[in-house]
């Protein structure tokens, strides 16, 4: 474009974007920022926004193309070049008209995702953008190692190819690699609470802490040779993580993912990896979601591991934020004849890991729960705390799912609480919890949290203290702005409960080198002087989708009503230690706690702000 036009607006960049056409960003503050001349020069020869001609080959995903051509229309009418009657609005709005194709033949390869733009949920647009960069993540080594063995080749008209660049040196392709061969001994002496956080590329000392760690050390050879396993997410880059599997020697061992975020490498990647089944774990709800975070290995000797954490299979999610996971002791088979109740944690652990499998009532799930039934999870002394999306009523076992789940658990093993300790939530997104503290916060959740093995009798409400990331916090983080990008809050959802400001306190973890490492860590916790009454980590945020909200009016629906599926993992100090509390400091008798975050727990300041994702869309 010439220089005079571009002049005509004094907001037009003239800085070029360094990416040129593999530019996968889709947030009009980088369109404000920097020049895309291969958008342009489209934009110059279409006689309207409809009859856009869209490039047959393409390094991005067609659907980011088609929305950053709209972008910058709409930014900069003035460089449209010929096309008539431009928009006058300002404000990014969908257009259902798709842009036309050039007149060779070809098969579309856009992403199920829905275009997006300002007017869409900021989180749906961070999530557009995160798939656009999966893909154009694939470009970027030239050594090749085949991931798909003797799978038939990608051909140009699927837009799909595991035949990954990778660098034959692991260390090349992932930023922090830790030594082979030595997980079993790391988990062994992160006993008995297995409590690790995932290692910070951009904080060394991270890299050798003992309770650090990456998800290649997930699949060490010394946890066990692998036969098979499951993984279950929300969000999975399926080269990203068959990479994982391809460097620790697996890549054509039998692999089920359970995903709820659709992409078309996921919908596809059984064709090209006949050893992997993808499976999008459909819901009735369009206010659920699929979130739950677990890992089911299986090894060759007849035994199993269990995962649980907070991080999406993909590679934000451990590269420079704070993800928690619990790391199961390696569980050996029964012995042949053995009676079913043999082997059964104290915690009842596997018969409630059953029952939550049993909700999903997928077939491909019967074998591995016909394995677990013939586990011995007696080393298992954690508790199962999950959400599976419906309508649920108490049970002979007490209630299974959600809040009441966490409250009925509490009620048979955590000592007695003084009330005076308060509940310690922090999560990474927070959703509506209604015009006043009493709404659901302090009418359902503390219920339920508050709870205790003391007799029944008059109680005063525990405080309420909620850790989420402040402005500060986020702009302070390795990743500056884009540090926020976990963490999915809105503004009009905050101004509708701003009471919650009162109750939020900061991001503070500078004992364990993560302070400038965002949180997408959920935990729940009680503590006083004395020591740690309980912790809960968990994939569930603050939400009533993920923990349930009773039916007060209703009649005829069952009373509890749950959105998406969630687990977590509850540690009680009478389960672990035959203790009343968690020694949060260090101490000869037993381990201290691992916290993940500082404490004391610093208050927000009158100036601050919590942080909210309509950061990233200004």
């Amino acid at each position: 474009m010439e220089n005079s036009k571009r002049k005509m607006d004094s907001n037009a960049p003239l800085k070029v974007c360094q990416y040129g056409s593999d530019c996968y960003r889709i947030n009009p503050t980088h369109f404000k920022e920097y020049s895309h001349p291969h958008l342009e020069s489209v934009l110059a020869k279409a006689s309207s926004i409809a009859t856009v001609t869209v490039p047959d080959s393409l390094n991005i995903d067609r659907s980011v193309f088609e929305e950053q051509v709209r972008i910058v229309a709409n930014l900069f009418p003035h460089l449209k070049g010929d096309i008539k009657n431009p928009p006058k609005q300002t404000k990014l709005e969908h257009t259902s008209a798709p842009l036309a194709t050039s007149s060779k033949p070809r098969i579309d390869t856009v992403s199920s995702a829905p275009i997006v733009t300002e007017s869409k949920n900021p989180i749906e647009s961070l999530f557009a953008e995160r798939r656009a960069k999966m893909q154009a993540s694939r470009e970027e080594s030239s050594m090749v190692i085949d991931l798909t063995k003797d799978a038939p080749p990608a051909t140009s008209d699927t837009g799909i190819s595991l035949q990954r660049s990778l660098p034959r040196d692991i260390n090349a392709y992932f930023p922090v690699v830790a030594p082979r061969g030595h997980m079993a001994q790391k988990l062994a002496a992160a006993a008995p609470y297995n409590f690790f956080l995932t290692t910070i590329t951009d904080s060394k000392p991270t890299h050798s802490e003992p309770l650090s760690v990456t998800f290649q050390e997930l699949l060490d050879s010394s946890l066990g040779q692998l036969e098979s396993s499951v993984q279950m997410n929300f969000m999975v880059d399926i080269g990203w993580l068959l990479a994982h599997y391809y460097f620790a020697g697996y890549e054509n061992v039998p692999l089920l993912i359970l995903y709820g975020d659709e992409t078309p490498e996921l919908k596809l990647v059984s064709k090209k990896k006949p050893n992997v089944t993808a499976m999008k774990v459909e819901l009735k709800t369009p206010f659920g979601v699929h979130h739950t975070k677990m890992g089911l290995y299986g090894y060759r000797d007849g035994s199993l591991r269990i995962v649980i954490s907070t991080a999406n299979l993909y590679e934000d999610d451990w590269h420079n934020r704070t993800q928690g996971l619990w790391i199961s002791p390696r569980l050996p088979a029964v012995p042949e004849n053995a009676d079913t109740a043999y082997g059964e944690s104290v915690t009842d652990f596997r018969s409630n890991l059953l029952s939550y499998l049993e909700a999903y009532k997928l077939p491909q799930l019967q074998q591995w729960m016909a394995r677990i039934r013939k586990t011995d999870f007696s080393d298992v002394k954690v508790c199962l705390v999950a959400s599976v999306p419906g309508g649920h009523v108490n049970t002979p076992k007490g209630p299974l799912w959600g809040h009441p789940r966490l409250g009925y658990l509490l009620t048979k093993h955590a000592a007695p609480v003084d009330d005076s300790c308060p509940l310690v939530a922090q999560s990474s997104s927070i959703g509506s919890l209604g015009p006043s503290p009493e709404s659901w916060v302090l009418g359902e959740i503390m219920a339920s949290f508050r709870k205790d093995s003391a007799p029944v009798g008059i109680r005063r409400m525990p405080g309420f203290r909620m850790i989420f990331p402040s402005y500060s916090n986020v702009r302070q983080s390795h990743d500056g702005l884009l540090g926020g990008g976990c963490l999915p809050y809105v503004r009009s959802t905050h101004v509708k409960q701003e009471w919650l400001k009162g109750y939020l306190y900061q991001w503070c973890c500078r004992s364990r080198h993560r302070n400038k490492a965002m949180p997408h860590i959920k935990t729940y916790c009680r503590w006083s002087h004395r020591g740690l009454y309980w912790f809960l980590l968990t994939s569930a945020n603050l939400s009533k989708s993920a923990w349930g909200v009773y039916n007060k009016t209703g009649r005829f629906e069952k009373p509890l009503r749950i959105n998406s599926y969630e687990a977590g993992v509850l540690f009680l100090p009478r389960l672990l230690l035959d203790e009343n509390f968690f020694p949060m400091e260090a101490e000869k008798k037993h381990p201290q706690f691992p916290m993940p975050y500082d404490v004391p727990i610093i208050p927000y300041a009158p100036e601050d702000t919590p942080f909210f994702m309509d950061y990233l869309s200004q």
